[in-house]
């Protein structure tokens, strides 16, 4: 084969290539989809931060489930966010924290000095309960609607008018 000819064979490969490439380097990597999203959340026991036996889903209640840890600084800078939103809308959404990869004491500490939005964390130190759910990391939130199932998640901190959205989405409500 002649130079040419491989030329001609090449280019295309090449431009396929180059628009996979390009595509993937101008996503928001924090809209990575889940798998998980329109299916029902994961079935998580273990114990809260408190050593009080725990289950989720809890049904009836669409849920905001929060994996959070007392070492993610971008945890930090959500967490004033999801404590307000808590005391708004605590009563039409339950607000459960997914105490990722941490030491119980250290965590505990960090929600009391804080404030702790939660109903109550699942302590997931050994990181079991976030590999069920395909947690990439802290911060991580799932939006789950009152029937179990799984409307959206966010990969890194909420801002104040994303998490009001989708709350409203999860519950219908309106301000």
């Amino acid at each position: 084969m002649t130079g040419r000819r491989w030329a001609l064979l090449l280019f295309p490969v090449l431009l396929g290539l180059g628009v996979v490439l390009f595509l993937g380097l101008s996503r928001n990597p924090s809209e990575i989809p889940s798998p998980l999203v329109g299916k029902p959340f994961p079935k998580l026991a273990g114990v809260d931060l408190s050593g009080e036996p725990r289950q989720l889903p809890t049904p009836g209640k669409p849920m905001l489930v929060n994996v959070w840890a007392s070492w993610c600084a971008a945890c930090g800078v959500e967490h004033p966010v999801i404590v307000a939103a808590a005391k708004k809308y605590s009563q039409q959404v339950e607000f459960i924290g997914l105490n990722y990869r941490d030491k119980q004491p250290d965590a505990t500490r960090w929600l009391s000095r804080l404030g702790n939005p939660y109903a109550w964390s699942l302590n997931d130190a050994q990181g079991r309960a976030g590999i069920e759910l395909g947690v990439y990391g802290a911060p991580e939130t799932y939006f789950v609607d009152a029937n179990g199932v799984i409307q959206d998640k966010k990969i890194g901190p909420l801002e104040a008018t994303e998490l009001v959205n989708k709350l409203h989405k999860i519950t219908g409500i309106i301000d």
